[in-house]
């Protein structure tokens, strides 16, 4: 009997002591979901676009890309800068910088250009947005060549610059470098007709870039020599 009674008990205790792990299995799973749901931070995600809009004027560099920004987690996300770097160009190249929000991948006469702004990227959900990027100054001149091209954002959770973007950007299908023109970002998508137009184009703006630099010079150099000989005239 008194077996019994200690047999009794012991499975009183085990149904006990498993209805209490259930609970506590249960609450946890609860907390965790609505963690999950409703207060985990995420991540900006994108992707490499497939055209974007170009002009290289001079020593002005000037880029138009259609982005997709999708926040992965349930908390929103704060976007305070974008800027567009070449990681394998020299350091001495400055970043092109976020300079407008326009409405449209194509560039046109009739557009009323947005400022920078910071905007928010809601919780599981994604943007598309065309983001214009310039550097007046980059020293950099793309070839006709696919460059190493990287998208760094600032969010209002992290501190400084974080990589949002790595992908190729294919100035081999920039063809008219002067006009402000859509091209395509796809690989192998220009004939051979078109690859000669687009080298001639950018060797041309290289030689006429080279001609300036070469007049601003000499005009330099004749202003130095006219003014030592209105000095030695003074004297």
């Amino acid at each position: 009997m008194l077996f019994m009674m200690a047999v009794a008990d012991q499975n009183a205790s085990s149904s006990i002591s498993g209805a209490g792990l259930l609970s506590i299995c249960a609450l946890l799973f609860t907390i965790a979901s609505f963690w999950w749901l409703n207060a985990r931070q995420g991540r900006l995600e994108s992707w490499e676009p497939h055209s974007f809009a170009a002009i290289v004027h001079g020593s002005m560099v000037r880029l138009r890309l259609p982005l997709i920004l999708h926040n992965t987690g349930a908390k929103p996300i704060v976007v305070q800068d974008l800027r567009l770097t070449f990681p394998d160009e020299p350091a001495s190249h400055l970043p092109l910088l976020w300079m407008s929000s326009p409405s449209r991948l194509q560039p046109g006469p009739d557009e009323e250009p947005e400022l920078p702004a910071g905007f928010i990227v809601a919780g599981r959900e994604a943007q598309r947005l065309f983001i214009e990027f310039e550097a007046p100054f980059s020293g950099l001149v793309p070839e006709a060549r696919d460059y190493k091209v990287r998208i760094q954002v600032r969010v209002g959770h992290r501190k400084g610059w974080r990589s949002l973007l790595t992908f190729t950007l294919r100035t081999t299908n920039i063809i008219h470098p002067d006009r402000y023109t859509i091209c395509n970002n796809a690989p192998l998508e220009l004939t051979r007709e078109d690859r000669r137009k687009a080298d001639a184009a950018l060797l041309e703006l290289l030689e006429g870039q080279e001609k300036s630099a070469s007049a601003k010079s000499e005009t330099k150099r004749r202003d130095s020599w006219n003014d030592e000989g209105n000095a030695d005239t003074d004297l």
